[in-house]
């Protein structure tokens, strides 16, 4: 794979614009040194020295605004490239003396039901890029930030000095972390849509379930594809860009993904049901209204008979000129009505 150069096809340098920098720091032995550091003097330092990494994040950078990040790193062109653009698959790319990393982040969205909801999860993207003296986040999207980990981080030099590789394992712990918080919440969210469909004289709609199967969906996306990277940076495939002494925390990340796992397969064969059952449920309607539907046009056929029979204009009918006539067919033609409805009462038609 190409490195990025000055042929690149990212886009021309228009100006050397940090506007997307987060935060830059060097750290050598898991301590930050002080001061502001543009990426080309961050990996000069770290490199003079011959010890310690540097770790840069980004947030929504546009393609000049990561050209001098890439050249300082020597970040390989086609990852790049999928760090702007974003809309990535969960994924662990080696390539060589590097690794690139795609996670999806989610962010639970509050809603008064999620059954009036346009949204209940929201997605975002961390793509890392890891080398043995650098880490470069780019981050996409209003939630999960970084701040957090790296101020935890900070706090415990002792762990940062282990390298890279544990601020690849704490931001792959935060966002499986963030997985369980959304699983929490989204199960609130199953609970009240299973209720409302068994709920009597339910209005709860089909489309009003798809749109949560949706979310599901879009829940299952980040989940899934993520464990096989995970598995790969737990199993020694990626060489001395993950140490001995930071492996094994993969296989805790791991642990907690495959629970999580579980639960959104758990959630997507419920919701299977519901719809189901929804789907029965409106089915079961249909088939009262058509019944009743039904009811009412035999009740109605009887006055209609007896008006067409007299629409014929027949002369020699005895009630014509008789002067009962008249009240004694509507009367029967009133009991006929009665008796019709009640059969349909007595067989729940009606």
């Amino acid at each position: 794979m190409a490195k990025l150069g000055a042929d690149s096809t990212l886009g021309p340098v228009v100006g050397r614009s940090h506007d997307s920098v987060v935060a830059c720091g060097v750290y050598v032995d898991g301590v930050r040194l002080p001061g502001q550091w543009s990426a080309a003097d961050a990996v000069a330092e770290v490199r003079d020295r011959g010890e310690g990494f540097v770790w840069i994040g980004l947030y929504e950078p546009a393609d000049e605004q990561i050209r001098d990040v890439a050249e300082a790193f020597g970040l390989h062109e086609p990852a790049v490239k999928d760090a702007v653009c974003a809309h990535q698959r969960p994924k662990l790319k080696h390539y060589g003396d590097n690794l690139f990393m795609v996670f999806k982040t989610l962010g639970y969205v509050e809603n008064e039901s999620p059954t009036t909801a346009n949204e209940i999860v929201e997605s975002g993207e961390i793509m890392l890029f890891l080398g043995a003296d650098y880490v470069v986040t780019v981050r996409h999207g209003r939630h999960a930030g970084l701040r957090d980990v790296r101020q935890q981080l900070e706090a415990i030099p002792d762990r940062l000095a282990a390298g890279p590789a544990v601020v690849l394992h704490d931001i792959a712990d935060r966002v499986v972390d963030g997985y369980l918080e959304v699983v929490e919440a989204f199960q609130g969210d199953i609970d009240l849509v299973e209720a409302a469909v068994f709920a009597p004289r339910s209005v709860l709609g089909v489309e009003q379930m798809y749109l949560v199967k949706r979310e599901l969906v879009e829940l299952g996306r980040a989940v899934m594809p993520l464990a096989g990277p995970l598995r790969r940076l737990s199993d020694g495939t990626c060489g001395s860009l993950v140490p001995d002494s930071v492996r094994s925390y993969f296989r805790d990340v791991d642990d907690h993904l495959t629970s999580v796992a579980e639960r959104v397969a758990a959630f997507d064969h419920q919701l299977s049901s519901l719809v189901d059952a929804a789907m029965a449920k409106v089915l079961l309607q249909q088939n009262n209204d058509m019944r009743k539907i039904s009811a009412w046009v035999a009740i109605i056929a009887v006055p209609t008979m007896v008006v067409g029979v007299y629409g014929m204009n027949f002369d020699h009918m005895p009630e014509l000129r008789w002067k009962y006539g008249y009240p004694l067919v509507l009367s029967l033609t009133f009991i006929a009505c009665l008796t019709v409805y009640r059969l349909f009462k007595r067989n729940r038609w009606l």
